[in-house]
């Protein structure tokens, strides 16, 4: 034990002496390396030199930038679907969007921004179904495990040992007995409660596990960014799930901590179905090592791969309705922030009202420049927050933003029913995005979000109706009440903005 202190002692003396270098070093990667916002960068470079050592370990666990890290790169698909991209750049370009029923001819900027950026293809062969209710969700979920007859891919962020998990866990191990092939993904950071022995059971079921990110020596997790945070499940490409819940008691409203759980999960049939199979292809592909793409078997009926290259051909022949879907997908490892770029041009489309759910509002300056413009220009600005936290800090600093918003004339509010964990956005009653990403630049940089922007009024109508409904179990945050804050308050809002940058 006590060689033990005398090695730490020798790793501080050595840091003590190092430490001008060090933080020199830290300063010029963070200020000519890495493509961060100016805010961010002071507030690291004020970190490292009035938080000596500390600032470093900080850095270390926090501050690493992966934009330039290409690890969801697959050639084989970016070639299989390129034709379906073209053909749809061509599509849109040829002014023809009027044609597509259920999409307004004005976001055919934005279907094209997210198509050749991202590759983001539009499929308007879709239907939705809206759970926000956990109970429902996972009932629904359970029943289509129970269906599968060819693979059953499942990944969530967060993944507890508990009755919610071990209410799923016999389907999967029957199906996985069965001939289905049967893959979990798991972060790292969401999954390190879960016992060893839990998954072994499952490998020995013949389900196959793969941990994003895994922790080491046991539960010890190093890397507290880039996490995934995607909750994605897809059944024979027939349907696919993505949203909020978690798997854990407090998604079904059993943690007395937090009370009845709001969220909104939706499950999707048609084209898009595949773009959430991709998306999942490809974050298993990276934690798993195995590639899907190189068999067909996963995303076609065929083994040509056909499929692929036809993804999201607009058939304008068929009669039924046209429901607009496309998969949009960010991280730190792109060189664009797909989500929040989204957001900001529904913001800036709107003319009559943008309502926004999320447990985190800690925006960037872009977002909250945009929403303000939005409220003073006489947009009907609405946003909806929990009333508790379930993470303080992130909480004060949301608290903080809420103000910027009154000032500008936008309406807030906080849900008192329980816990909101919805993270949506709706404008003009016509388009709609729902799924993992929340409303904070932990989102938009930092972790692996996926989203479902939805061109179709109908659909997005419903959401809106749930918002208003939510409406009669919140508190509005009058500019009178967000005055009135005791000044213990205003000290933890103003110290949880200031760190925000440190994300």
């Amino acid at each position: 034990m006590q060689t033990v202190w005398v090695q730490i002692l020798e790793v501080w003396k050595w840091l003590m002496t190092h430490l001008i270098y060090i933080n020199l070093i830290l300063s010029i990667i963070i200020v000519f390396f890495q493509r961060r916002d100016p805010k961010a960068v002071w507030t690291w470079l004020l970190a490292l030199y009035f938080i000596p050592v500390f600032g470093i370990l900080f850095y270390l666990l926090l501050g690493q930038d992966m934009r330039k890290n290409k690890m969801f790169r697959v050639k084989e698909i970016e070639d299989r679907m390129r034709y379906s991209i073209k053909n749809q750049e061509e599509f849109l370009r040829s002014n023809d969007m009027s044609l597509v029923s259920s999409l307004s001819r004005d976001y055919a900027d934005l279907v094209l921004y997210n198509l050749e950026t991202s590759g983001s293809v539009l499929t308007v062969d879709n239907e939705v179904t809206i759970f926000t209710d956990g109970e429902d969700k996972f009932r629904d979920l359970r029943n289509e495990l129970a269906k599968a007859a060819h693979f059953i891919h499942f990944q969530y962020y967060i993944i507890k040992d508990d009755e919610l998990f071990d209410s799923i866990i016999p389907i999967l191990t029957e199906r996985a007995r069965a001939g289905v092939e049967v893959r979990i993904l798991c972060d790292g950071m969401g999954g390190r409660f879960m016992p060893r022995s839990k998954w072994k059971l499952l490998k020995e079921s013949g389900v196959k596990v793969g941990i994003f990110f895994p922790p080491i020596m046991g539960r010890l997790q190093l890397r507290v960014n880039y996490r995934n945070h995607r909750k994605i499940v897809i059944i024979d490409n027939r349907v696919g799930y993505v949203g909020g819940f978690n798997i854990g008691r407090e998604y079904i409203s059993k943690d007395p901590k937090f009370g009845y759980w709001r969220d909104t999960h939706l499950k999707l049939t048609g084209g898009s179905v595949l773009s959430l199979q991709i998306r999942f292809a490809l974050d298993w592909n990276y934690a798993a090592g195995e590639n899907l793409f190189k068999h067909m078997k996963y995303f076609c009926e065929n083994d040509d791969g056909t499929c692929l290259e036809s993804m999201g051909v607009v058939d304008m022949n068929r009669k039924e309705k046209k429901l607009g879907i496309q998969i949009i997908a960010s991280g730190p490892d792109a060189g664009n922030k797909q989500i929040r770029d989204n957001y900001l041009r529904l913001f800036s489309k709107a003319r009559h009202h943008i309502y926004i759910q999320t447990p985190y509002f800690v925006p960037d300056d872009a977002v909250l420049s945009t929403l303000r413009l939005a409220a003073r220009s006489g947009v009907d600005v609405r946003l909806m927050i929990p009333c508790k936290p379930d993470h303080p800090f992130v909480y004060w600093a949301s608290y903080s933003y809420v103000g910027d918003l009154l000032s500008a004339g936008a309406r807030c509010y906080t849900y008192e029913n329980g816990f909101l964990h919805a993270k949506g956005v709706m404008t003009d009653g016509k388009v709609s995005s729902y799924g993992t990403a929340n409303m904070d630049i932990r989102s938009f940089e930092l972790n692996f979000e996926v989203n479902a922007v939805i061109y179709d009024e109908e659909t997005t109508q419903k959401l809106e109706a749930l918002f208003l409904k939510d409406l009669e179990v919140c508190k509005e945050i009058t500019p009178e009440i967000y005055e009135r804050r005791s000044i213990f308050i205003r000290i933890k809002e103003q110290g949880s903005r200031l760190l925000s940058p440190l994300l």
